[in-house]
Parts: C-alpha cells; structure tokens; sequence
C-alpha cells in the first residue's frame, strides 16, 4: 500500500514540482540580477512616472509610452513609499533622477521594489509558456518550453527591470493562447484574448502592429464556428482591446487631463498623422504616437559586428540575435518551426505562434534604432512554444544503428531522436547558468561569451549603465577618469570619476573607466584615448579600465 501511495504521489506531483523548480531558479536569478544592478538608462524614466501617477494622479511625463507598464512597476514603488518632492518642475529624465538620488529615497531599495512586479509577471508568463506548449504540443512539449523561457538569457536580464518591453510581449503571448482556446469556449476566452491584447497595446505602442495580426486570429479561431460569429469576434476582440487602454488612462486620472508643454509634440503628417487621428484612443495616447515618430525620424547610429554606423540596418536583429540566443536555444527554435509547419496536427496551431512572431519580427526590423535585442523579446516566448513541438515530432524518428535492419535482432537498442531536444536543454541551461549574474551581456559560445559581447553590440545588449555599484565595489577608492553611459550617478555610488575630455590629454594618468557603449561609438579625443591605452580588467563585462 506504501509502494501505491507513493507511486499515485509521484505520477500527481512531479509534474507541478518540475514546473515549480524552473521558475524558482529564474526567480531566484532574476531577483539576484535586480539586487545587484544599478538603474538602467529607461528605468528612471518609468520609475519617476510611476511616482508621479501615485502622487499627482495625472498623465504628465513619459506619455511616448501608455500608462499599463507603469502601473506594474508603480504596485512596487507604493510598497517602497518614497518620498516625492511635490514641487519639481523639470523634465522626465530630471525626474526620475531627482526621485532616486535628491529626495532622501534609497535608490537600491527603491529599484529592487520597483523592479520586483514585473519580476513577478516575467514568471506568470512562464506558466502562459507552459500552457499554450501543453495544450499544442502535450506534457513533455510543455516541460521544453518552459525550460528554454527560464533559461533564456534575454528574458532573464529584461525581465529583470522595471521596464516595458517583457510586459508588452509576454501580454501578447498570453492573448495568442487565449485565440488559441477560443475555438473552444470563446465566452470565455475572447474576452479575456482582449483583455491581454488591451494589456499590450496599453503598455507599448509598437504593439499596434498586432491589432490586425491578432483580429485574424480570432477569425481564424471561430471560423469553423460561422463566419458571421467569427467576424463578429475579431471586431469585439479589437473593440475591447482598445477599450482597456482607455481604461488604463482612467485608472491614472479619471478625468483624462493632457496638458503637453509647448513644443513638446511635434506635427505628423501623411499615412502616419492620418492613423493617429483615427485610432480610437485618449489624446495623450495619440500625442505620443506623435513623439514616437519624432523618434523614429531622428538620427541613431548602430554599432554591428564592430563596425559603427549610421541609420538602421534591416538585418541588425537577426544577427544580433544571433550573438546573444544560446545555440541550443537557436536549434530548437529552428526544429520547433520546421516541426509545426511539417506535422499536419501542429499547421492550425502554427497560425497562433509563427505567424505573430513573424509579423512582429519585421515590424521591428523596419525601426530606426538598432539598440537592442529587446525590441524582439517576444521571440524566446512564441518560439519556446514553437520548440515544445520538438519531442512530439522526435519521438516519431526512430534513428538505427548502421548495419542493423529494423527488422533484424541487434546486441544494442536503436537510437532514439527523443533524446536530442532535451540534452539541447541540458546545453541551453548550462550556457545560461554560466554567464549568472551578467545578463545583458550575454553572448553565445560561438561569439566568445560575454566578455566578449561588446565588441560585436553595444547599448542594451551590453552596456546600458548597470554596473555602476559593482565599480564601485572594484576601484571606489581610486581616482579615476570616468566616461559614463547611464542614467546613475556615479558620486552617490562611491565613484571618484573626472571627465578626460574635459582636460587635455597629457594630463589624463592612471584610471581610466569607460562604458563599453561609449567605446564603441568613441570618436575623436576618446577615440585617441582609447588608442593609447592598455586594457587591464572589465566590470560587469559592460565597462572596461584602462591604464595609463
């Protein structure tokens, strides 16, 4: 009777104990990485704001990005009560650095608090993963899935922050899944497939690109139902999307105030001014669509394999993800595709994985600004269902020792395609485990690791201002001369740093501490600096000393 019981426990509870040691030990990375990182160079932008909705109950800064994402992060900033100083009157970059480091707040203790809801709903888009993987794939889809997602060095380093790209991405996925089930029970899962979708479109407005995408979708899922009821689906999804933003703007301020500053809010004209003025969303919402294709418009350089450039590159994600995806990673997301689109049970569901991920892919390969592999980190969320595929296809490709017959008896079993996807979890996991606790600059073992990764990227895939407290750490007792790309204050961290540029060169001796974001796009006197000085150590793999 002991043998049964444990047996009947055993088949019940490993699956979910399985489940629970994944998203413990990316909970426990994640919560590692928010410790010990200083401000980003977007965080302090979205803390402040997350502030101020708190405080002042009105849409006043940052209004390029919808309210949802703040909101997230503003659940931890209550529970943090920092001080707001009532009276500032500066702009939003101003803002959030007066909250962190001239109001009397703790800026380590704040950001940990602001960083730890999205934290928390990175790992609930871990359970989505897991879900959608086992509704298409079965258990042991599921179980790849969700390793690659708690394994995946971009999700680990984005979802770690108080930012907006992993919640923008993991709402998406969430509503895919929803589409997935409606065919089923679509009282229940429409609503709530709009609900995720509103969730996107009220966190980032790149996430518009999917309106369309996902209002086929819904089509796509109720089709065998009636196309009347399917049509009639697609529009209710994209009506309540829509409807959540303006809920969003309410929960901030129900009285919708918006009052831009003189100058603020640039005219657009055309295709793009006429699709501002027709969406069906609060005035502030349109204005920062506004602001958004001012910054599409402006001049950014990229910075690609060490060759420094300016403009946008079409190819610039591909091959940045490239770099900076495990290469076990890279082979399932290959064999995932290539098992959904070759298994005739998997085609209907690759509707509701590739086809979001591709469209969103080359809409993000037509923006201006080749600054990161976040703005493609829906990929290691769709594509990890995509390779829950895997086993399911593997286990059907029987592989025989050469010189055996699969009819003849043989001293040895066949080998097995089975085996294949899970030691490529095995691979992914130990090429993720080993670059713990630095995940933004991650790069694969084909490109040297991170401590490599700057020399081929650079901005947040590298370097985005995060190591200022472990410099300090390392030489806060040195002088130093300091080129500093972030958004942290170096002297509240203990830094003695000078600006070499500020001198002339002969004078600049000993220390000298550059940002690897900096260096890739040095010119000029920092250009020569670099020249003729001798690289002694790297902090963070994101900042490089130099002597001399």
């Amino acid at each position: 009777m002991a043998n049964t019981a444990l047996r009947t426990f055993t088949r019940r509870w490993w699956a979910p104990l399985l489940v629970f040691l994944l998203l413990a030990q990316m909970a426990a990375v994640m919560v590692t990485t928010a410790v010990e990182q200083t401000p980003t160079i977007d965080e302090p932008v979205y803390v402040g704001t997350a502030a101020d909705y708190l405080h002042a109950h009105e849409v006043r800064f940052n209004p390029e990005h919808p309210p949802l994402g703040k909101l997230i992060v503003a659940a931890g900033v209550a529970l943090a009560d920092p001080h707001v100083d009532p009276d500032f009157a500066g702009d939003q970059g101003a803002l959030g650095r007066h909250l962190l480091y001239e109001s009397g707040n703790d800026p380590w203790d704040l950001m940990l608090w602001a960083r730890l809801p999205v934290i928390a709903l990175t790992l609930l888009f871990g359970l989505v993963v897991f879900f959608f993987a086992r509704d298409v794939a079965g258990r042991a889809g599921a179980f790849v899935a969700l390793a690659l997602y708690a394994f995946s060095p971009d999700v680990i380093a984005h979802g770690s922050l108080a930012t907006l790209d992993v919640p923008a991405a993991g709402f998406l996925l969430t509503s895919a899944w929803l589409l997935w089930r409606a065919d089923r029970r679509p009282r229940l899962y429409l609503p709530l497939a709009a609900l995720a979708l509103g969730a996107a479109l009220a966190t980032k407005m790149s996430t518009l690109t999917a309106v369309p995408v996902f209002a086929g979708l819904a089509v796509v899922a109720l089709w065998r139902t009636s196309r009347r009821t399917a049509l009639v689906g697609a529009a209710g999804v994209t009506a309540g999307a829509f409807a959540v933003v303006w809920v969003s703007y309410l929960v901030v301020d129900p009285r919708l105030r918006w009052s831009p500053a003189p100058g603020e809010i640039p005219v657009v004209r055309g295709m793009r001014g006429l699709v501002v003025r027709l969406l069906p969303v609060p005035p502030s919402y349109r204005d920062g669509m506004r602001v958004q294709f001012r910054f599409e418009n402006q001049h950014w350089e990229g910075f690609l394999f060490g060759h420094l450039y300016s403009g946008a590159r079409w190819y610039y994600l591909p091959a940045a993800l490239l770099v900076k995806t495990p290469l076990g990673m890279l082979a399932l997301w290959a064999a995932g595709a290539a098992a959904m689109l070759a298994v005739p049970r998997l085609r209907r569901a690759a509707v509701f994985v590739l086809l979001p991920a591709g469209v969103l892919l080359a809409s993000a390969m037509t923006g201006s600004r080749d600054l990161g592999t976040r703005y493609a980190v829906f990929l290691p969320m769709f594509l990890a269902v995509a390779a829950g595929c895997v086993p399911l296809w593997a286990a059907g490709r029987p592989r025989v020792l050469r010189g055996c017959s699969r009819s003849s008896p043989r001293p040895w079993p066949a080998l097995s395609a089975a085996w294949v996807p899970w030691a490529l979890v095995m691979f992914v996991a130990v090429s993720s485990l080993r670059t713990f606790p630095y995940y933004l600059p991650y790069s694969n073992e084909a490109f040297g690791g991170p401590a490599r990764t700057h020399l081929r990227l650079h901005d947040s895939n590298v370097d985005w201002g995060q190591d200022l407290g472990r410099l300090a750490e390392r030489y806060g007792d040195e002088p130093m001369w300091l080129v500093y790309k972030g958004a942290g204050v170096p002297s509240y961290y203990g830094v003695r740093g000078r600006d070499p540029l500020a001198v002339p060169e002969a004078r600049v001796r000993g220390l000298l501490v550059v940002s690897d974001s900096a260096a890739a796009k040095a010119r000029g006197r920092l250009a020569e600096l670099l020249r003729t000085s001798r690289a002694v150590a790297d902090v963070g793999h994101s900042i490089t000393v130099y002597r001399r």
